[in-house]
């Protein structure tokens, strides 16, 4: 009996040593480094728009078909609706700043690209309030040669 419990521990001390080495979490290295500079500057040319509220950069930007799903807000796929809730709650009010150095960037074939990062979002009505890092997830869809947010995600 004591032999066999011994070969079920080394047994399975030999299938949690497998699976931790095929399971551990690689360093991110983009796989086309192209395609991650295109983003990131896409990023920053749409959340620059935003932070300044040039509504009609967000809007060309944005996909007709947008689908933009809020953790605490639910989803949202007006184009007008979304835009006009960025010009009421956010103008003036909110900054949004990219965390350095978290952006991934995943090519989607014959689509576009899945972005994810971190980002804050500081009040500027409330100047000493503490804005904690959230992740968000960006699906660009390339049409026409023009880059388009066709889905987000954003949690806080």
């Amino acid at each position: 009996m004591k032999i066999k419990f011994n070969i079920i521990l080394i047994f399975l001390s030999g299938v949690i040593s497998s699976w931790a080495q095929d399971n551990s979490i690689r360093k991110y290295i983009p796989s086309d480094p192209e395609l991650y500079r295109q983003i990131e500057q896409m990023d920053q040319t749409f959340f620059d728009a935003y932070n300044q509220c040039d509504m009609k950069k967000q809007e060309a930007i944005y996909a007709a078909d947008i689908e933009f799903f809020h953790d605490k807000g639910g989803l949202m796929t007006s184009k007008k609706e979304l835009l006009e809730a960025t010009q009421k709650n956010i103008c003036g009010k909110v900054t949004r700043i990219l965390i350095p150095g978290s952006i991934e960037v995943y090519p989607i074939n014959h689509y576009g690209a899945v972005e994810m990062g971190f980002h804050r979002f500081y009040n500027n009505q409330e100047p000493n309030a503490e804005s904690k890092p959230s992740k968000f997830i960006i699906v660009w869809k390339k049409e026409n040669e023009l880059w388009r947010i066709a889905k987000v995600v954003s949690l806080h």
